[in-house]
């Protein structure tokens, strides 16, 4: 089992050849080593996940006075103090008093990272690790995608001026997100397979030395995704005066739930939270992916693949997540669990935050989905303060979006017929 805890943020000496107090590590055994040298994704000794590492974490208070905004205002809790960027972060934290209302929480907001440039959060893991792939000389950047990923890479492939690949599942992506892909000058393939399948391939590609990964299997990502915890912190802090109590939040490849979980180990490291401070990671899962939500209901310490998996919620269509072995012990350390939701659940969820101003594609309204859930089985408490994490703005998925929302109504092409059928309607 994976040895990650809140009272161990991996805080030790570097070892020779350590960047300026930057290290890759080993979370299953003792293996570390220099992070630029060679091109790493798993531990050369047992080929479990690698975990970047730091000398020294800065506190919440260390950022407090910076004007800097977004991803890199967090520069010294990064492996760089900049990277490729298209001012990714500084996402809102919204109120949502209706759905507040109605759940019956202390207090609720929404982190809706569909406001990143390219409309998700995988812009926060782009800006980081296309950075480390220019520090390592590669030549071609690949990812396999259920749309936001291959999105992301292929706009910020196009900053760096560096080759894209994207494997794609066939007929199994938004439109949205292709086009978002295809206009930013991806190189795209269609695989007759699921997501998984694209992932076997594509790190295969990697491994091969025919392309440099950055799905969430690299390390390197998910030091740019941690930067949500750490707004999440700020934000609600600035906001109410206090920290959130739960952290609710979709899982497909679970690389939020394990960079937030990195993130508030940090901040526990550094001073900033105590233990019994961090908030407890929940997980949401589609019925018919969830992988996660079996492995802990189960209290199994692996999760077990899904080869079929099906949701209308494409982004977490996923039944082998490869961050699964970090984000476990984050749910279970902070006190969180997992739900799985139905696609009706899911759009219900999508309808409600529509009503509240705040547009997101299916996988995003997951959240709200499992809070409701949790909350009316009462293990979510009426006095707990609450961050929904929303990943997709609503125009990844339009057609979803549609098929969601009301039909177009046929009037003439007058004004007395518009108001003729206003008042049948009425």
């Amino acid at each position: 089992m994976t040895d990650l805890t809140l009272a161990d943020a991996g805080v030790e000496s570097p070892p020779d050849g350590a960047d300026d107090g930057v290290w890759l590590a080993c979370i299953d055994c003792d293996w570390t080593g220099a992070p630029f040298e060679e091109v790493r994704y798993r531990c050369p000794d047992c080929d479990s996940l690698l975990e970047v590492r730091y000398a020294d974490h800065p506190s919440l208070d260390d950022f407090a006075d910076l004007t800097e905004r977004g991803v890199w205002r967090y520069a010294d809790a990064l492996p760089f103090e900049s990277g490729v960027s298209i001012e990714e972060g500084d996402t809102p934290l919204y109120e949502v008093p209706t759905i507040e209302d109605e759940v019956g929480v202390a207090d609720l907001r929404v982190k809706h990272e569909g406001m990143n440039p390219t409309g998700s959060f995988k812009d926060r893991g782009m800006t980081v690790g296309v950075r480390v792939a220019e520090e390592l000389g590669v030549g071609r950047l690949a990812c396999a995608s259920t749309g936001n990923t291959s999105a992301a890479l292929a706009c910020y492939g196009a900053r760096a001026d560096t080759q894209v690949l994207v494997l794609l599942p066939a007929g199994k992506v938004a439109a949205g997100k292709v086009a978002q892909a295809s206009l930013h000058g991806a190189r795209i393939l269609e695989v007759d397979g699921n997501f998984d399948a694209c992932l076997d391939i594509v790190s295969d590609l990697a491994d091969r030395g025919e392309a440099y990964l950055l799905n969430s299997l690299n390390p390197f990502r998910l030091e740019g995704q941690k930067t949500i915890g750490l707004e999440i912190l700020e934000q609600f802090r600035d906001q109410t005066g206090d920290l959130p109590d739960r952290i609710v939040l979709p899982v497909g490849n679970a690389g939020n739930t394990a960079a937030l979980y990195k993130a508030f180990r940090e901040q526990v490291a550094a001073g900033s939270l105590t233990p019994e401070e961090v908030p407890a990671l929940t997980g949401v899962q589609a019925e018919g992916a969830a992988p996660m939500v079996e492995a802990i209901e189960e209290g199994n310490d692996e999760v077990r693949r899904w080869d079929e998996v099906e949701t209308r919620a494409t982004a977490i269509r996923i039944g082998n997540p490869v961050n699964a072995p970090k984000a476990l012990p984050g749910i279970r350390e902070t006190g969180g669990t997992a739900v799985a939701v139905s696609d009706e659940e899911i759009t219900d969820a999508q309808r409600s935050l529509a009503r509240d101003g705040v547009g997101v594609e299916p996988a995003s309204a997951a959240s709200v989905a499992g809070l409701r859930k949790l909350r009316k089985a009462g293990e979510i408490a009426a006095d707990e303060q609450v961050v929904c994490l929303t990943t997709g703005h609503l125009l990844k998925d339009p057609d979803a979006a549609a098929a969601a929302g009301a039909e177009p109504e046929p009037v003439p092409a007058d004004t007395d017929g518009v108001l003729d059928h206003l008042g049948e309607s009425e």
